[in-house]
């Protein structure tokens, strides 16, 4: 029989599990609560079912009963515009949609079955496990190269990147988690939510992130922060001169940031206020977790760490050709094999046979030793430690220019050292000369520095051939919802 997805919902420490604001659930409350909603799942047999991914903690329960009875579930973001949701409604066609009591529903899902979410429920066995192959999460993806894909996450992608961090960063049941992340995707839902309950320790979720609230909780118990680079930007600026919160967020056990790389700029201003260096790991939607910095490694700003326990990762050039290199200098594209796969894209047989090398299909690719490599599209140099570091997507980060093959995010990194410079994004765009000359996207602190001055600055702390030929001022730049700039906006 396979091992419970959620041991502590069987063994029910005396603890809590899950805290959203003043509503907290312990494990025997969670059990019993999550038991009963999987229990009516399981005899009602839908296909899957889709879950209206609020910051609260029906959502939790909610994807936890599904995860219980074996129903795959669909996480929508509540912020989703009508063609995207119709979209991911029509392709991955839900039997039924949990959502909390009172919550309105666009259309799209209304017109659905609908079970509400209580905090109410009554003893009982839990249902058996399913197999650790069984489709657990269906993902979508932000849809930038066209309509989302469905990611298919088996049960095992999920246990198997949990594990992992749990050797990564000696993650036990005594640390608390505190984050404010959304609960529609893998970082805030799978790493933030089910992660503490595998490990059967306790998170606290602020609803809405703020530097105060995640102070307070790491003054008052909490070991872990998990966010994104927007959030840790924040904090930079904040823990400088308010002693209070530089000694909340060192007190920390682990600070972790995720989903869009970490200046090297924020990485240093928070540690020179709170003693911490901030932990960086690497995952994508169809791998969950591959890389992180250990918590008992040498931390390099700016990196995402080394592979983790049982993930395969190699670099690969144009060609396919495998770059046995650890220069910190020669860039490849990232390519994965490993139990944190996903099985498929929901109904695209052709996307999914796309991203997978030749030597094995799909299905045996999710398990250590399957005959094919997932190809990430994101592009990436390796030190002599083993270290990666990514400099940005294939499609959008990686620029050729003059022969060289420049990465965006370095020179990314340079810019935001330069005082007069608040946010920093950099793009390629065709050049007669060059093949590609490189543009530096600027919000500026205050007054715009000089044009002269940032591309000078650029050339005298990397090369003369990574300077930006083109600056352009903005105001802000466009942002996702999980602080990604989305550099086809700017292109556009």
């Amino acid at each position: 029989m396979p091992e419970p997805i959620f041991p502590a919902l069987v063994t029910r420490p005396e603890k809590e599990a899950l805290r959203f604001g003043d509503v907290a659930l312990g494990y025997a409350e969670l059990a019993e609560v999550a038991g009963t909603l999987a229990r009516e799942l399981r005899d009602a047999a839908p296909v899957r079912v889709a879950v209206w991914a609020t910051p609260t903690i029906h959502t939790s329960v909610a994807v936890v009963a599904a995860l219980l009875a074996g129903v795959p579930a669909v996480p929508v973001n509540p912020k989703i515009g009508e063609r995207e949701l119709g979209h991911i409604v029509s392709d991955s066609a839900p039997s039924l949609v949990l959502a909390e009591a009172g919550a309105a529903l666009p259309p799209a899902l209304d017109t659905l079955p609908r079970k509400d979410v209580t905090l109410t429920g009554v003893p009982g066995e839990l249902p058996e496990e399913p197999d650790a192959e069984a489709p657990a999460l269906i993902v979508y993806t932000s849809g930038t190269t066209g309509p989302p894909k469905g990611v298919v996450l088996p049960r095992r992608a999920i246990t198997s990147t949990l594990d992992a961090l749990e050797d990564a960063w000696q993650w036990t049941a005594d640390d608390v988690l505190v984050h404010g992340l959304p609960l529609f995707h893998v970082h805030g839902l799978i790493l933030g939510i089910l992660g503490p309950l595998r490990r059967g320790g306790s998170v606290r979720h602020l609803g809405r992130f703020s530097v105060e609230g995640a102070a307070r909780e790491l003054a008052n118990g909490a070991t872990m922060l998990f966010g994104v680079p927007t959030m840790y930007h924040r904090i930079a600026g904040e823990v400088a001169d308010k002693p209070e919160l530089a000694k909340a967020f060192g007190q920390a056990r682990l600070l972790v940031s995720g989903s869009a790389a970490l200046p090297v700029h924020d990485h240093q201003r928070i540690t020179a206020a709170t003693g911490q260096q901030v932990v960086e790991r690497y995952g994508m939607s169809e791998t969950l977790m591959n890389t992180s910095v250990r918590a008992d490694g040498e931390r390099k700003p700016g990196t995402v760490g080394v592979p983790l326990r049982g993930v395969e990762v190699r670099l690969v050039d144009e060609t396919g050709a495998v770059l046995d290199v650890y220069d910190g200098e020669t860039v490849g594209e990232i390519q994965v094999r490993g139990p944190n796969l996903f099985t498929e894209y929901l109904n695209r047989p052709d996307a999914t046979a796309e991203v997978f090398t030749s030597g094995g299909t799909p299905a045996s690719e999710g398990v250590a030793g399957g005959g094919g490599w997932f190809r990430t599209g994101d592009m990436a140099t390796r030190d002599a430690d083993g270290y990666l570091r990514i400099v940005g997507r294939k499609a959008t980060d990686l620029i050729k220019s003059g022969g060289y093959k420049i990465g965006a995010g370095e020179i990314e990194n340079a810019l935001l050292e330069h005082p007069g410079v608040a946010e920093a994004a950099v793009t390629g765009e065709p050049d007669p000369d060059l093949g590609e000359r490189i543009v530096a996207w600027i919000v500026p602190s205050g007054q715009p520095p000089a044009e002269q001055e940032l591309v000078d600055h650029v050339a005298r702390l990397l090369s003369p051939h990574k300077r930006p030929r083109v600056v352009r001022f903005l105001d802000a730049l466009p942002r996702n919802e999980m602080g990604k700039v989305m550099k086809r906006a700017l292109d556009a």
